[in-house]
């Protein structure tokens, strides 16, 4: 296991805390009359417990290994995820209108959740062997496709949520030299999007040529030989903005074209799809400064947040701890993050610092959106909590991405160039 001493025992403070919080909230969200102690394993949070004692094992397990296997062995396990992922569409279980589990029983396990520590592992992996060479439209090809094979073998379960967190490796890609032209065009691509949806394509159009103008306008003195890149990345933004409602009517299923138009505005459902996250926003509402008190939360005791005790576990934080135990449980998540990109560049090792961007980008990912999910600020998605939302498949999986990073920092000291 290597020498307490080499061990990142910060952040393994945080993880700690994180996931004793997040245990208590899940006790508070499933919490009923039958509750028979705390480790009642008829209950969610009995099983919970299970389940971070099992990740206890698992870290003891991955801490025991060598450090060098998780470089040596990337590309196997990138592959044998890979395989795991095709292999729902034959022998997957059905939850929740997503084909996303093997079921053992009454056990179920969901791949996608161990994917993701695996296609950092493959991504880390594959930059550290071509090292600076990332800036060549060859090696940046190789990196999107591992990338997004996982990706595109969630999607069609339909797990769009997973799929989106894969977004979250552009942030290795950046730190590592790749062009700050691939976020704009990401953020552009989104921006026209939205805007579409809310104001239609014949104004975002306009908007564009008249941007486009601006540009224009203000570089006339540039080089000449710009003003057709110019004219092609307009003619191609007003082709995205007409084909918008096309992809939102044919490739999104119905229940994401709800949620999209009720974070938008364009839709009221209270009562139905919107139920959750306006049930949520109350349970917030309701806890004020400093929260109702563990246990105590009307809405979390009333069962009126479904899948509380899962996705929407932060609207429990809300109601019980109030704006000050929410604000805590951001700071705990920020200074998680800090910490990882901190460790993340005292390293060595190339391949250990991309996978610790890797795990930081994954975390904030899940972070952002789930947090912004319950606030009504995002479409619901279904992206759990890291170390804080109900499920074992979850907790191993963040467990295995975060403690295999503790390991290779444990080893820093003993790379050699």
């Amino acid at each position: 296991m290597g020498k307490s001493s080499e061990i990142d025992w910060i952040t393994i403070l945080l993880f700690l805390i994180l996931v004793g919080f997040g245990w208590m909230n899940i006790y508070s969200a499933s919490l009923n009359d039958a509750s028979n102690g705390f480790f009642d394993m008829s209950q969610t949070y009995g099983r919970q417990a299970l389940f971070i004692g099992l990740s206890v094992l698992l870290i003891i397990f991955i801490l025991s290994i060598e450090a060098k296997f998780y470089e040596r062995f990337a590309s196997v396990i990138y592959i044998t995820s890979l395989l795991s992922l095709l292999g729902l569409f034959v022998f997957g279980k059905t939850i929740s209108g997503a084909t996303s589990w093997y079921s053992f029983g009454s056990f179920s396990l969901q791949p996608s959740e161990f994917a993701k520590a695996a296609t950092a592992l493959a991504l880390a992996k594959y930059l550290s062997d071509i090292q600076t060479d990332i800036k060549l439209i060859k090696h940046q090809v190789g990196a999107f496709l591992i990338i997004f094979l996982p990706a595109l073998i969630i999607i069609p379960q339909p797990d769009p949520g997973s799929a989106l967190v894969y977004l979250a490796f552009f942030f290795p890609l950046y730190r590592e030299g790749i062009s700050g032209i691939y976020l704009l065009i990401g953020s552009s691509l989104i921006s026209i999007f939205i805007l579409t949806l809310l104001i239609g394509s014949i104004w975002v159009s306009l908007a564009v040529i008249a941007l486009g103008i601006l540009i224009f306008f203000f570089r006339r003195n540039k080089k000449k030989k710009y003003i057709s890149y110019y004219f092609l990345i307009a003619t191609i933004a007003m082709l995205f903005s007409f084909s918008v409602n096309y992809i939102f009517e044919n490739v999104f299923e119905q229940r994401h074209r709800d949620r999209f138009n009720i974070v938008l505005g364009k839709e009221v459902d209270s009562k139905g799809i919107g139920y959750n996250t306006n049930q949520s926003e109350i349970a917030i509402g309701s806890g004020g400064w400093t929260g109702k008190g563990w246990t105590q939360g009307t809405q979390t005791k009333g069962n009126f947040v479904p899948e509380q005790h899962t996705d929407y576990i932060f609207s429990t934080v809300g109601e019980e701890w109030g704006f000050l135990g929410s604000s805590v449980l951001v700071v705990l998540f920020m200074c998680l993050f800090i910490r990882i990109l901190f460790v993340a560049e005292r390293q060595k090792s190339q391949f250990s610092r991309i996978y610790g961007y890797s795990v930081a980008g994954i975390l904030f990912i899940h972070f952002l959106v789930n947090i912004g999910m319950v606030l009504g600020i995002f479409p619901t998605v279904g992206i759990p909590l890291p170390f804080f939302s109900y499920g074992g498949s979850g907790l191993w999986g963040f467990t295995i991405l975060l403690f295999i990073f503790v390991k290779l920092d444990s080893n820093r000291k003993n790379y050699q160039f």
